[in-house]
């Protein structure tokens, strides 16, 4: 998919005083999050994430922004800044750094090691990090770097204020503002006020929320309904959330201790998590309470807990496995329970239905967000985008992370308080801010990059539509030989149906009309194999579509003898 923008053309040079705002991925879909700003020809990249495929995405393993605009500037990146430490916001930068290993990477403590974990898996080299904490200011080129502490649904978030000659920008990152977190960091609104009063020319807002009216719930106030799950339930308990939401983990972690249950992780992402928050002491573990997953299968099932990944129903993670029955420890019982300790993300809900069908079907009882209470967003909802824009009071705002629908109502939300200007924009439309305006200025080719396998960028959307048909259609094989010297057909045709219910007894109706139309087209002159190969696919296409009401893929072969 790409925004290709017709009315826009490719962006002018830049002037010397200005600031370009060049969205690679997060404008328009909620993931892929990736922004470059320019400014005397330097970059500085904000972000480096991976969106998931959805259904229409057949065989695709992740979605990389489109970064290949500046592929031949890659030399001037000052620094890649990673604003925490989720999959869209840092999945894609082993693969930026595969085109430039060199790039200074800066983030918290906790993004930069749940990154470094992933840079090892893809076997690079460590290279410069800067960890950086709220307060801190570091400066790269042109760029004058200012961290601000923000709370999210994983520990060590920051906001990005970023100075120069064009203009103050700060970007938000995702964020909320809970009041009681569970790790007592709260979203500094007094450096937003401060920031604000020093004057904000670009202000880049997190949009996920922004149609939910009112402030986003606590964290703290799903405690109690984990604490009445651990009470109800009489045998095993498994819970599925991120591998990254280290504060849910936490509260299963206090309720395990509080009703005298082990812990044990369950996936090789959860395990590799919670290792490194433990190590880095953002995950307190009580004593005696995690265990390995083999030793907690010697315990009662009441006194066992599973915290596992595959809240949004990805096929091979460990809960599909264990709602398939097919886990090499875990083996679901009826009587046991399972709580979803996550939201959907749009275009999962069928896979996450699928895996509660599967768990109930063997007498499990599923609690997830559809029946109670058990996971708040990590984004700011309405009431609290409005708080911030009072207190910051930008010239000029650009909402960020969501889809279209998102950003419009976060648009809206800009304008009720006066902001004077507001831009919306998608992946790939590019931002000029100059003289304290920001404007769309251009477009640059942007589209989806799609990793399948160790294929990086080869999958086309034309490679997904053969997919998806062959996936919905299946496909008709056709082979003729045909004599070179008679030009008649001296073998077949030999026709196979696969994915589409068509009997080998039906497809012998339309073999005669294949030689027929063969004979004709090699009397009128057509001698070449391909022109050949068109006159068999429109023969067996005409009858298959007009016979079973069906458009499989047809691959037919033509061979000269």
């Amino acid at each position: 998919m790409s925004h290709p923008h017709p009315e826009l053309s490719a962006p002018p040079a830049l002037p010397d005083h200005g600031l370009r705002v060049i969205p690679f991925g997060g404008l328009g879909e909620v993931g892929r999050n990736m922004t470059a700003f320019e400014h005397q020809g330097r970059l500085l990249i904000v972000d480096c994430g991976v969106l998931f495929p959805e259904d229409h995405q057949p065989g695709v393993d992740l979605i990389l922004p489109d970064w290949s605009s500046i592929r031949d500037r890659l030399d001037t990146v000052e620094a890649l800044v990673l604003t925490h430490g989720h999959e869209d916001h840092i999945g894609a930068t082993p693969y930026l750094l595969r085109e430039r290993e060199d790039i200074p990477l800066v983030g918290s403590e906790l993004t930069l090691a749940l990154l470094g974990s992933k840079l090892r898996e893809h076997r690079l080299r460590e290279t410069v990090h800067h960890v950086v904490r709220e307060g801190d200011r570091i400066s790269f080129g042109p760029f004058d770097l200012e961290f601000v502490a923000v709370n999210h649904s994983i520990p060590d978030a920051l906001a990005v204020a970023i100075r120069t000659s064009a203009g103050t920008v700060l970007h938000t990152g995702d964020f909320k503002m809970d009041q009681l977190p569970l790790d007592g960091r709260i979203t500094d609104l007094r450096a937003f006020a401060r920031l604000g009063e020093e004057g904000v020319d670009l202000f880049l807002t997190d949009s996920t929320n922004a149609e939910t009216p009112g402030f986003t719930p606590t964290e703290k106030a799903i405690t109690p309904v984990i604490d009445q799950v651990f009470r109800d339930s009489e045998q095993r308990i498994i819970v599925a959330c991120f591998a990254s939401h280290i504060h849910r983990v936490q509260q299963v972690l206090d309720a395990a201790y509080a009703h005298e249950r082990q812990v044990a992780w369950v996936g090789r992402s959860m395990v590799r998590n919670m290792g490194i928050a433990r190590d880095l002491g953002y995950l307190k573990v009580p004593p005696n309470t995690v265990v390995e997953a083999k030793q907690l299968a010697q315990l009662p099932a009441e006194h066992q807990v599973l915290i596992s990944t595959g809240s949004q129903g990805e096929p091979m993670s460990a809960l599909a496995r264990i709602a398939q029955r097919n886990h090499n420890i875990v083996h679901i019982e009826e009587g046991d329970t399972v709580l979803l300790a996550s939201s959907l993300i749009p275009g999962n809900e069928n896979a996450v239905y699928r895996v509660i069908n599967g768990l109930a079907r063997w007498g499990a009882n599923v609690v997830h967000k559809g029946n109670a209470m058990v996971h708040v967003s990590g984004h700011a909802s309405a009431g609290e985008l409005l708080y911030c824009y009072n207190i910051v009071q930008p010239r000029n705002v650009l909402p960020v992370h969501g889809e279209i629908r998102h950003m419009q109502a976060n648009a809206a939300l800009a304008r009720m308080t006066g902001v004077p200007n507001v831009v919306v924009a998608e992946d790939g439309v590019v931002v000029d801010l100059v003289d304290g305006v920001a404007q769309v200025v251009g477009k640059v080719d942007c589209g989806y990059v799609y990793v399948d396998g160790s294929s990086v960028g080869d999958v086309t959307e034309s490679d997904l539509k053969d997919r998806r048909i062959l996936g919905e259609e299946g496909f008709i094989s056709v082979i003729v030989v045909m004599d070179s010297v008679t030009g008649k057909v001296a073998s077949g045709p030999e026709i196979h149906a696969r994915g589409n219910a068509i009997d080998a007894a039906s497809l012998e109706e339309v073999k005669p009309a294949i030689i027929e139309a063969l004979d004709l087209a090699v009397a009128e002159g057509s001698t070449d194999t391909y022109q050949l190969q068109q006159t068999v696919r429109r023969v067996i296409g005409r009858w298959v579509s007009s016979t079973h009401r069906r458009r499989p893929m047809i691959i037919p072969v033509v061979i000269e003898s």
